[in-house]
């Protein structure tokens, strides 16, 4: 029997995820999209220029602009910017019985994580799949690891067996707000790396603010209700190092814009920022919680950087006083 599966989002993740899975005879996937343009790209030439120019895809990966085929059952992955997915779900009926997997990062809304949000408007079964991915690698047949957090012990041997036999591999966790949690601040870290980066060419200095980044990614994991062990997971160490250490990371590429004296008005309004949204969101979380912010140095310093006029020539310095 042909498994429907549906991509809501034509960009390049679920381009990307949705090519490794139209390679199976036994799926029948659709990137459901708003880009009339993608899809006529998709369906009459077998590419996506917009993301993707001159890399030829499956024939079986379809694109539709009919957000209506989501009325039927099926797996269906949400692959749309964060800020975007609440209300995309509470202006578009889905199949009640259909599968959410989340593949944005960042928080939904009033600062819960997506999923949170998804179970809270949706009887459906929900799960989150993260882990250090570029979309690029997967659509060019690197093995690529994913975590798939869900609390439905269904869910996962679902995917399991749905990404068998192809280049997705994937753990299991059933802390699914942890998994959440650990995709949002790897960004918030990885700006951090990149300011060190563009001004210290230091492996000592990199990997000591590392190490000291991931010790406050713990603590605040804990904190907001995740468990240690997902540190350990494909979402966890792995993105993280990820993001924060390779030149394709948008959050890394804004800490060397950061540290190079380069953030104007211009790039904030124009680079996607999840980790300047993100810190400003766990600060606020932290004040509501009464605990001083500077319990977390190496966050805290960067919330300065975004919140207030600050001299970036002197955040090593003051980092290194800190911590």
């Amino acid at each position: 029997m042909t498994e429907k599966i549906f991509f809501i989002g034509g960009g390049a993740i679920a381009t990307a995820m949705g090519n490794v899975l139209a390679a199976k005879a036994e799926v029948d996937i659709t990137l459901l999209t708003i880009e009339a343009a993608v899809t006529e790209n998709i369906n009459t030439q077998h590419v996506n220029e917009k993301y993707f120019p001159n890399i030829r895809l499956q024939e079986r990966l379809k694109a539709s602009t009919d957000f209506d085929l989501l009325q039927q059952k099926a797996m269906v992955f949400i692959a749309i910017p964060s800020v975007s997915v609440v209300d995309f779900i509470q202006s578009h009926t889905i199949h009640h019985e259909s599968a959410l997997i989340n593949l944005a990062k960042g928080f939904g809304n009033e600062n819960r994580t997506i999923v949170e949000c998804l179970a809270d408007e949706l009887p459906n079964p929900v799960a989150t799949m993260k882990g250090p991915s570029f979309a690029r690698e997967i659509l060019n047949s690197q093995p690529t690891a994913f975590t798939i957090g869900t609390k439905n012990e269904a869910l996962y041997p679902q995917l399991k067996a749905l990404f068998a036999h192809s280049t997705i591999y994937t753990d299991y966790s059933a802390d699914i707000r942890g998994t959440e949690m650990l995709s949002i601040l790897k960004n918030i870290y990885a700006i951090v790396i990149g300011v060190v980066d563009a001004q210290f060419e230091s492996p000592n200095l990199k990997f000591m603010v590392f190490t000291r980044a991931f010790k406050e990614m713990r603590r605040i994991l804990l904190l907001f209700g995740g468990i240690e062990e997902t540190l350990f997971n494909y979402c966890g160490i792995g993105d993280f190092a990820l993001t924060s250490l390779n030149d394709l990371s948008r959050n890394r590429t804004l800490g060397l814009l950061i540290g190079k004296g380069f953030f104007t008005d211009y790039i904030s309004e124009k680079v996607v920022l999840e980790g300047r949204i993100a810190c400003n969101v766990f600060y606020e979380e932290l004040v509501k919680r009464d605990i001083p912010p500077s319990d977390f140095p190496i966050f805290e310093e960067l919330h300065q950087v975004f919140n207030s006029e600050y001299d970036i020539s002197r955040f090593v310095s003051k980092l290194l006083h800190r911590v």
